[in-house]
């Protein structure tokens, strides 16, 4: 099949015009390894640049370390980090985010359903179908409009209930909670403290930085006292 050659020898088949003719792809061994390769709403979205260590990099190690405590001590559901695969079929939508969350309930109902690597090898699973309950990006240089605009409006006809969006490229970290409303996602509100609400969570937080030892930068999300 005729294909299109990215950087680093990235090969996208010609002819993926639909979601389930992309996953098929994505699920098959000549899907690449590297690089971030999403189908939004018709457009495959090819992203080969490397993470930034200190504005990507070590912020993603902190929010996952953070949530994934409270998920777990709360038993909420699995976190996944990194190339966990997000397909969603009414809103013609098949990303990686940076941090995805799941509900057990979700599963449970079916609203959220694993699919099976190929194979039929017991509890190896490659995919997940449905709608998460809470998804992370942060921002780089390569994924600006990407992220504020495209994804925006892909999660919310998704369903998701909560979309963090973070930027720490800049002199001011920017920390967005967007919570699903009718139309279009609204801003969660920010108390006189600097925290805003996560329904999904219940629970406050505040994402801070500061430079460490030889200047580079150190995260912390804190969540705030009950």
């Amino acid at each position: 099949m005729a294909s299109v050659v990215f950087e680093q020898n990235t090969r996208i088949p010609l002819g993926l015009s639909s979601l389930e003719q992309f996953r098929a792809w994505a699920r098959s061994d000549d899907f690449p390894e590297n690089g971030r390769i999403d189908y939004i709403d018709g457009d495959v979205e090819v992203d080969m640049s490397p993470e930034d260590l200190f504005t990507h990099g070590t912020l993603k190690t902190k929010l996952t370390a953070v949530l994934l405590e409270r998920v777990e001590r709360l038993d909420l559901g699995h976190l996944f980090s990194d190339c966990a695969r997000i397909s969603d079929i009414e809103a013609n939508l098949s990303v990686e985010p940076d941090v995805v969350l799941i509900s057990h309930e979700a599963i449970k109902t079916g609203r959220v359903t694993l699919v099976p690597k190929a194979g039929g090898l017991p509890d190896r699973f490659i995919e997940i179908e449905g709608t998460p309950e809470l998804i992370v990006e942060i921002i780089s240089d390569s994924s600006v409009i990407k992220d504020r605009q495209r994804l925006l409006a892909a999660y919310h006809a998704a369903g998701v209930p909560e979309y963090w969006l973070v930027d720490a490229r800049g002199s001011q970290l920017s920390f967005q909670l967007h919570a699903l409303d009718a139309n279009q996602y609204r801003l969660a509100d920010i108390d006189a403290d600097g925290y805003q609400r996560s329904a999904v969570l219940a629970c406050y937080y505040q994402l801070r930085r500061e430079q460490g030892k030889h200047g580079y930068w150190q995260y912390d999300l804190e969540a705030k006292p009950q």
